[in-house]
This record gives structure tokens, C-alpha cells and sequence, in this order.
């Protein structure tokens, strides 16, 4: 594995914390009134939704696919903008310590599957987490970055490193080399894209245009990856983190995941949900998935499935 000197990287994205969200580029700060209609193009045509990808139908005539994403961070969220406190180092080890058997359990009692996005670091930390994981075959390890960096903050060919590294690290533990991907925090840079076209990816899940599975077009161009979108509706973290600014009652979110799973069902199409253990498996939030899925078995025709199992489906389907 390439060597990656974390004190650096940590260095250089600590170095943009001038904003919250900062982007490290020099032009943040100008008006975009001032842009050209060329250069408010040029920026939305970057990464854009190609033709839809829902097939006629799904496996075993489903009238919906249903896909639980778990992304395992544990302690790598703790190191967000510099140095972690301990305190947030603890929150984050009870994912990987008592949160993640929850989910597994709960999932194998229902035998549903699951795609578990992993930042390398976190696995490197605790590997024995693969073996709980792969209790069901039908599990998927798929890449979540190398220690849940922003992408934005990190030079092109160190991005480009820390995925191959993910890669490699990925393949070792588990003894699967992963085809799907994930922004840490859905966050894009502009060499995200042609790193993933570069790297044979399958399947990316960061983008937010549609609730259904499409092609992800690169600068104009179809790439032959397929997106499979998610949402901050359909997130976990924002909505059960008790001192975040969105904080929701996870009654009243099931509420809502129960709606959009309905509409879903109606349209025939795709609900996808990202959970992270360190939040959904706790006592008081792990009843609500299982109630959810629970609601979901009533319908009888759901194809729950792994992002990778869709991701080749639809590509099957349409031809690519």
C-alpha cells in the first residue's frame, strides 16, 4: 500500500477552514452575478444526470427496489477539520463496538441485504468488522474514502491515491475487491469523476438529481456508470444526531421514510436509505429500521437488493 502521510493532509485541509464549507478555490469569493452564462454552464455541466436506468421491471416482477446503505465511519468523522477530541473519538468507536452487530443482526433476521460503504481507516481499525458483516453472503463492501476526507480539500493526485489505497485496503480485509463508491459527505471534487471512470468503478452513490437510477454523465459525456442517487431526506445523520440543527424525533422520520417508500412503490421505481451504524444502531433508532422494514414485507412484491446487485441489474436491462 502507498504510504499517506496523514499529518500533511490534516494540514492542508485545516489549512481552508476559513469557511465551513470551503472549497479551497480562489474564486469562491467573487459575486456570481458576475459569471457568464458560458461559465454558469461550464459549472453545471461538469457532473450531470444521463437517461434514466429504471428497467420495465425488477427481479422476481418487484414493483420496488429497496436498497439499505450503511456507511461505516466510526472514529473517521471525528477527524473532520484537525485533531479530534477523545470525547468524539469514543461516539464514533461505538459504531464499530456495539452499533454495527445491531444492524447486522437486525438484517439478518430479515434477511435483507445490505451495502456497507467503509472509509479505509475505519476498517483498518476495527477489521474484524468484515467478518461480522459477511454473516450474509449477500453483504457488499464498497469504498467510502480513505479517512472520510472532503475531497474538495485534497490536491487531485492525492485524491487519486487515497482511492486506489481504499481499493487495495478493501480487497485485503475482505477478500472482495469493491465496484461501487461513495463521496465522504457526497462531496465531489472536479478529478472526482474521471478518477472513478479511471478506476473501473461500477457504480457511484453521491448525486442528488433524481430518486431513480440513472447514467452518470461527465462533461457531456456518458460514462457507462450508474448513479444511484441519494438525499439528506433519506440520510440518517442530519435527521438522528442529537446536536445537529436538524434533529428529528426518529418516529417522525420513519413517518417520512414510510411515505417515501409508498411513493416509490406507486412509481415503481427506487428507495434508497443511508444509515450510518453509529446513529441507526442505537436501541431507541435500530426499532425504528425494523419497523420500517417490517412495513415494507406487508407489500409483498420488494426486491430488496445490494447497490451493486442493482447497479448491474439496470445496466443488464439497459443495455450498457
Amino acid at each position: 500500500m502507498k504510504p499517506l502521510i496523514l499529518i500533511g493532509l490534516i494540514a492542508f485541509m485545516c489549512s481552508c477552514q476559513q469557511a465551513q464549507d470551503c472549497d479551497c478555490n480562489e474564486e469562491t469569493s467573487e459575486q456570481k452575478w458576475t459569471w457568464s452564462t458560458e461559465r454558469f454552464e461550464k459549472a453545471v455541466s461538469k457532473v450531470r444526470a444521463g437517461r434514466d436506468l429504471t428497467p420495465t421491471s425488477w427481479p422476481g416482477n418487484a414493483k420496488v427496489a429497496v436498497l439499505f446503505s450503511f456507511d461505516v465511519d466510526n472514529e473517521t468523522v471525528a477527524w473532520w477539520d484537525g485533531e479530534p477530541l477523545i470525547m468524539e473519538l469514543s461516539r464514533g468507536e461505538y459504531g464499530g463496538r456495539v452499533a454495527l452487530k445491531r444492524v447486522i443482526n437486525l438484517l439478518e433476521k430479515h434477511g435483507v441485504p445490505g451495502s456497507f460503504f467503509i472509509p479505509a481507516l475505519s476498517l483498518h481499525l476495527a477489521p474484524q468488522m468484515a467478518d461480522e458483516i459477511k454473516r450474509l453472503p449477500r453483504h457488499e463492501f464498497a469504498v467510502h474514502g480513505w479517512i472520510h476526507e472532503r475531497n474538495t480539500r485534497v490536491p487531485p493526485d492525492k485524491e487519486r491515491e487515497m482511492i486506489e489505497n481504499s481499493i487495495e485496503l478493501l480487497t485485503k480485509i475482505t477478500g472482495e475487491k469493491p465496484v461501487g463508491y461513495r463521496a465522504p459527505s457526497w462531496n465531489f471534487s472536479d478529478a472526482t469523476p474521471n478518477i472513478l471512470l479511471d478506476l473501473g468503478f461500477m457504480y457511484e452513490s453521491s448525486m442528488m438529481s433524481d430518486d431513480r437510477p440513472y447514467e452518470l454523465v461527465v462533461d457531456g459525456n456518458p460514462t457507462g456508470i450508474v448513479e444511484l442517487p441519494v438525499e439528506w431526506i433519506m440520510d440518517d445523520a442530519p435527521l438522528f444526531n442529537p446536536r445537529g440543527g436538524r434533529y428529528s424525533n426518529p418516529r417522525e422520520v420513519l413517518q417520512v421514510w414510510k411515505d417515501e417508500f409508498d411513493v416509490a412503490y406507486e412509481e415503481g421505481t427506487m428507495f434508497l436509505l443511508t444509515m450510518h451504524p453509529h446513529y441507526i444502531g442505537h436501541r431507541s433508532r435500530i426499532v425504528v429500521l425494523d419497523e420500517l422494514i417490517q412495513y415494507m414485507k406487508t407489500k409483498g412484491d420488494v426486491w430488496f437488493a445490494t447497490h451493486q446487485e442493482t447497479a448491474r441489474y439496470v445496466k443488464e436491462q439497459a443495455g450498457l
